[in-house]
């Protein structure tokens, strides 16, 4: 089975990085092309950027980060936010990112999963999943909807996905470890990888993840940590889960 895989997330607002908790609480936490320079020196897996600024001109802003950001890594990145359609996504992969995350739009139309999946292959194609008390939540984990966590996911790889991103907004942002418990449930009924998103506080929360989900998503614990990524998979090994070597795009 491939070792598990580290990846900071780095929430895009108008062109800057910002953290909350759950969803809200915005700050600024520095510029996105030169978080993903430092992170992919320091040894992140993949990295994830995700736009959660509804503006008229997020399409233009985050395609111009996109290709900033492909100018200096050399490591697989993933763009969510704002995905609607296949154009969109053609956008995003063309400016330069490997691949798309799709969540509200999705949940909308669940054939945009596979539309994207039938141009780019299923591989680009990640479904985000915003969860709460086991049913999926839209419009940046601000709209509950009617239906099931585990049968969405389900149903996502059925038509194409090739990764699942799954974020606990309970466990977002609180540094209080992963919703391990949906992470398993969802990880046990899909036979495509998981992402376990949200409530990395130490290293043995994300070795904890590590050990029911293929990667784990973290953002605050390295945003703000001097030891950053590279101090973060050092201690993860020390708890006794093995990351994979360090992959660039180039290897691949």
């Amino acid at each position: 089975m491939p070792l598990p895989r580290l990846i900071p997330c780095l929430d895009v607002a108008h062109g800057r990085v910002v953290k909350g908790v759950s969803f809200v609480a915005l700050r600024d936490v520095g510029d996105p092309v030169e978080l993903a320079g430092y992170y992919d020196r320091g040894g992140a897996d993949e990295l994830v950027f995700l736009d959660i600024a509804a503006t008229p001109d997020r399409a233009a802003t985050m395609t111009s980060v996109v290709e900033r950001v492909a100018d200096v890594v050399t490591i697989p990145f993933t763009v969510g936010g704002g995905v609607r359609s296949v154009d969109d996504a053609c956008r995003i992969i063309e400016a330069g990112a490997d691949r798309v995350a799709v969540n509200s739009a999705a949940l909308a139309d669940p054939s945009l999963i596979t539309a994207i999946a039938d141009r780019f292959g299923s591989q680009a194609v990640v479904v985000a999943i915003d969860t709460l008390d086991d049913v999926v939540y839209t419009h940046g984990a601000r709209v509950a909807t009617d239906v099931a966590t585990v049968l969405w996911a389900v149903e996502a790889g059925e038509r194409g996905a090739g990764e699942i991103l799954l974020t606990s907004i309970r466990h977002d942002g609180r540094r209080t470890g992963f919703d391990l418990r949906v992470t398993e449930a969802v990880r046990d009924a899909v036979s495509i990888p998981v992402i376990a998103s949200g409530g990395a506080g130490t290293a043995r929360h994300v070795a904890d993840a590590l050990r029911v989900a293929d990667a784990a998503l973290v953002a605050s614990i390295v945003h703000d940590s001097p030891r950053g990524i590279t101090g973060l998979r050092r201690e993860i090994e020390e708890c006794g889960v093995a990351l994979r070597p360090l992959r660039r795009k180039d290897d691949e």
